[in-house]
């Protein structure tokens, strides 16, 4: 993965040197200062619903709650494609990690829960177009199934930002 495909993947409103708002291909992402964390919202439909942030930064830790490709509607984005759910779900995952002052280089972990294991090469190359000189600790586990049926994987992540 390139600079350059990194940045066309969100676009950043900065603010006095602090990010205020990212607006990615696929959410629009917030966040709020309470009680020592900074709590990041991407505008999803299950955010509020279930009660959950898509990010949290506590100190120079982030962790990245379980991201999958879709759209701020709810809907699912490339149905059947391994590979494209993956690389959606890591830019989202990106923008996040950015919005709290992280970036993909400060992941030290990963976990990759796909539907089918069978199509590990197509998650796994775009695991590592995003992380091949990274190489966070990384597991990716077969589950049963997704929320949505159309969903093959979900990804979480955890970042520490050094000082």
């Amino acid at each position: 993965m390139t600079d350059g495909d990194s940045a066309a993947a969100w676009e950043e409103e900065v603010v006095d040197g602090e990010t205020r708002s990212v607006r990615a291909r696929y959410g629009t992402f917030s966040s709020e200062e309470a009680g020592g964390r900074m709590r990041v919202s991407s505008g999803g439909t299950w955010e509020t619903m279930v009660g959950y942030s898509r990010a949290v930064r506590v100190g120079p830790h982030v962790y990245v709650a379980g991201s999958t490709a879709t759209a701020e509607d709810g809907s699912v984005l490339f149905p059947g494609d391994a590979y494209s759910q993956a690389r959606v779900t890591l830019e989202k995952i990106q923008a996040a990690l950015s919005h709290a002052g992280a970036r993909m280089e400060d992941v030290v972990r990963t976990r990759m829960y796909v539907t089918d294991i069978g199509q590990w090469e197509a998650f796994g190359r775009a695991h590592g177009e995003f992380f091949a000189h990274v190489r966070p600790a990384a597991t990716m586990v077969e589950v049963r199934a997704l929320i949505d049926p159309d969903m093959l994987v979900e990804i979480e992540v955890e970042a520490y930002v050094a000082p």
